[in-house]
């Protein structure tokens, strides 16, 4: 495949993040046997590679914002474009030396995804996307998976955990859609669940209580692979609500409508 500028700059970004990433998950899996664990370690890791991301991405393109999960906002000249940086999404699997974990990078032109990254170092698999230009991995062409009903269809989601989310509201949704799929999974890294609904290996995915950076590169991969995203109520404010529904177009809208269907009272 073709890329463009950009895209190769963000994509030299990604893979030099992600080898320090690797060296430093090698690292972590030694360090699982020690009292004191990995956790400064891993933090350390994170951003060691967001350093790596923020550099090579000012020196192609000075005058571009950030909006990253370590520094936050970083105004730029340039008031018309910023990139979306999650250096390391899944850091609790990185942490227990599960190797799912990526480097997430979108760019934003006029309030649009315009171009998106996924990389997950561990094995290798590169996730690209530009508007109009279809999505890949490894420069292989995607295409969201085709089926139609959720009774065929495993559904990726995310798990609230101590001290996040909503776990009341979260447990009526999974009740709900575990009534109606074949399969439910959570991988622990929303970047990777969309790159995953985008190259067809789960049908659909939702998650509440995400960040832009979460999600920004893979709502563009699953939309260019032919699929279908919105918000929680059906719109598109994803990146500002935190909430993401994503599959074909069958999927999605039956997902949606699933997990926002009240527990029946019995």
């Amino acid at each position: 495949m073709a890329r463009s500028a950009i895209l190769n700059v963000m994509v030299q970004a990604a893979m030099k993040a992600g080898r320090s990433l690797s060296r430093d998950f090698g690292e972590v899996q030694n360090l699982q046997v020690s009292m004191k664990g990995p956790g400064d370690y891993v933090s350390q890791a994170d951003r060691k590679a967001e350093e790596i991301v923020f550099a090579e991405l000012s020196k192609a393109r000075p005058g571009y914002a950030f909006l990253m999960e370590e520094r936050g906002a970083v105004d730029g000249e340039d008031d018309q474009h910023r990139w979306i940086v999650d250096p390391l999404d899944g850091t609790t699997n990185f942490l227990h030396g599960i190797p799912l974990f990526s480097i997430s990078i979108a760019l934003e032109r006029q309030g649009q995804i315009v171009a998106g990254v996924v990389y997950n170092p561990a094995m290798d698999e590169l996730y690209t996307a530009e508007r109009g230009g279809g999505a890949f991995m490894n420069d292989r062409r995607l295409r969201v998976a085709g089926r139609g009903k959720l009774i065929d269809a495993v559904i990726g989601c995310g798990v609230p955990h101590l001290g996040r989310g909503h776990h009341g509201n979260f447990l009526i949704e999974l009740r709900n859609v575990m009534a109606e799929v074949s399969g439910v999974r959570r991988l622990g890294s929303a970047a990777l669940d969309l790159a995953y609904v985008a190259a067809g290996r789960m049908d659909g995915f939702w998650e509440t209580g995400l960040s832009s950076w979460d999600m920004a590169a893979g709502i563009l991969l699953v939309r260019e692979a032919g699929g279908f995203v919105s918000d929680m109520d059906g719109g598109q404010d994803m990146l500002d609500t935190g909430g993401v529904v994503a599959g074909n177009e069958f999927i999605q809208r039956a997902l949606l409508k699933t997990v926002k269907k009240p527990l029946p009272t019995r």
